[in-house]
């Protein structure tokens, strides 16, 4: 089962809004941990192919 990441990417928006609809305290967490893993991302391209 593969996943693209223009596939995966709305599918974790959408989990995290409904998160932080639910217990608005995360999105300090759901914020710090997205743009972790976007710069981790774009420094090690290859890992995320």
């Amino acid at each position: 089962m593969s996943f693209e990441a223009l596939t995966l990417t709305p599918l974790i928006s959408l989990i995290a809004g409904v998160l932080i609809l639910i217990m608005p305290r995360l999105l300090n967490y759901i914020v710090a941990l997205y743009l972790i893993v976007i710069g981790l991302v774009g420094l090690f391209p290859q890992v995320a192919a």
